[in-house]
């Protein structure tokens, strides 16, 4: 029994381990939003630990790297959109909201439930450490291809959000340029399914049960804190919002409509 979830214990204390680690600097630093900086590169922690104790070879290896790739792009980016301009409004809120109690309930309720997160949404990659090597084959080919795609998205949304929001012109606009023109959330239609291209290669080594992974990161990313929040407040902030919602897919890209 022990043997069956020590493997799956170790990523979650390292895990726990990481995010507490978090939390003191975010109380040194008054600024909770270091939690979404260390998003992604948590997962490329938990990747390597699960590698380090798992059985090896070409797919676990792939895994990986391919999660790395993610993580430390995702970091990267949001440390330059985010580094200089003060706590995110969310965790300021909280912070005014609960006062000198802020520090112990952004533990649990930010940095601890984070960890959780992390630890479920990586299933399939945890999964594939924990499987025998064996020889690559078609559900691992589809996850390659689904990774490169959702990363594409991520990739390029990003980029061309990051270019509109650059010339002042653009001011209180709508983006509804390029990929963004094909649906509102090119940036988490690109997460989801890289995780469900990572779960491919789960499914190869039938671990099916780690499909709650890319389920449970969907289903934030369209109804608790991705799509809902997010349209939430533009929807208020920008006047032409409401057009935009019209005419755009909400999040599988779609043409244009008018």
């Amino acid at each position: 029994m022990i043997q069956a979830v020590w493997p799956y214990a170790v990523p979650l204390l390292v895990t726990l381990g990481w995010m507490f680690c978090l939390w003191l600097l975010s109380l040194r630093l008054r600024d909770a939003s270091i939690v979404d900086i260390a998003w992604g590169p948590g997962f490329v922690v938990i990747a390597w630990v699960a590698w380090l104790i798992g059985g090896g070879g070409t797919r676990a290896t792939l895994v990986a790297v391919l999660t790395t790739l993610w993580g430390l792009r995702l970091g990267a980016y949001l440390y330059w959109r985010n580094h200089g301009k003060g706590e995110d409004y969310r965790y300021a809120a909280m912070r005014r909201r609960h006062g000198e109690r802020f520090a112990a309930v952004s533990l649990y309720s930010v940095f601890g439930l984070q960890a959780m997160l992390m630890w479920v949404v990586s299933a399939p990659v945890q999964a594939v450490q924990r499987a025998p090597a064996s020889e690559l084959g078609l559900f691992d080919a589809l996850g390659v291809f689904l990774v490169l795609v959702g990363l594409a998205f991520e990739t390029i949304g990003d980029y061309q959000l990051a270019r509109f929001k650059a010339d002042p012109g653009n001011a209180g606009a709508v983006m509804d340029q390029g990929l963004w023109g094909w649906t509102r959330h090119p940036n988490y239609f690109g997460d989801s399914t890289l995780w469900w291209g990572l779960a491919c290669f789960a499914f190869a080594v039938g671990a099916w049960w780690s499909a709650v992974g890319p389920i449970v990161m969907s289903l934030f990313l369209l109804r608790v804190s991705g799509v809902t929040l997010l349209e939430r407040g533009l929807t208020k902030k920008k006047p032409g919002y409401a057009d935009y919602i019209e005419r755009t897919s909400t999040f599988f890209p779609w043409p244009p409509g008018r």
